[in-house]
């Protein structure tokens, strides 16, 4: 399967892509920052890298023409976003449909949009996490691959509580992505999604955890 990684800035998530060893050919990343971190990241790891630069283009819908056209180049099965922070006009975005995903920093469909970590801290949420979905043309509702829950503490500030959901982004990316490479999502008709093969668990996350005396 080939892919392409949309990105606007450091590139961790992509860069976890890239190292779990994935059954996928990662054809190109594609920045809309000439000067994001992450484009380095992927040329040290053998990836090939191209700009397209939203302030080079008059308005939304001539931005994504030209980064839909710089993305078909390479003829991918999937588009991963990965930290783009760009909203994607309605046509894009259908251009892509089924065969789009994102990682957004909450469980969604809490918190949508930005600054997750501290609407989080504010709403006194004792549970947070990230989600791995299909991409819609509304923002951040699409279709819900994976989510990874972790707990607030009552000392979290929004840098700890950003590090603890960073860490579950970099194991729940790779494994939506190698589930898609691997035909078991089944994207269905009412907009869930079924993985295919995946054990159910009786696990489940306590915050703050019940006294142990």
């Amino acid at each position: 399967m080939r892919a392409v990684v949309l990105l606007s800035g450091r590139g961790s998530n992509m860069e976890a892509l890239l190292r779990a060893d994935l059954p996928v050919e990662f054809a190109a990343v594609i920045s809309n920052q000439p000067d994001a971190e992450g484009l380095a990241v992927a040329t040290s790891l053998g990836v090939a890298i191209a700009v397209v630069d939203h302030r080079q283009h008059d308005g939304r819908e001539a931005f994504d023409t030209a980064l839909a056209a710089e993305i078909d180049r390479h003829a991918p099965d999937l588009v991963i976003l990965a930290g783009f922070m760009r909203v994607l006009t309605a046509d894009f975005v259908r251009h892509y449909q089924g065969r789009m995903i994102n990682i957004h920093p909450a469980l969604l469909p809490a918190f949508p949009g930005l600054h997750t970590h501290a609407r989080a801290l504010a709403a006194g949420v004792r549970v947070h996490g990230c989600t791995v979905h299909f991409v819609t043309p509304e923002v951040d509702v699409g279709p819900i691959i994976v989510q990874a829950a972790v707990p607030v503490f009552q000392d979290d500030d929004e840098a700890s509580l950003s590090a603890r959901v960073l860490e579950q982004e970099h194991r729940i990316f790779p494994l939506a992505v190698r589930w898609y490479a691997e035909g078991r999502l089944d994207l269905r008709k009412d907009a869930t999604v079924r993985v295919e093969g995946v054990a159910a668990s009786a696990s489940a996350l306590i915050s703050p955890p019940p006294d142990a005396g």
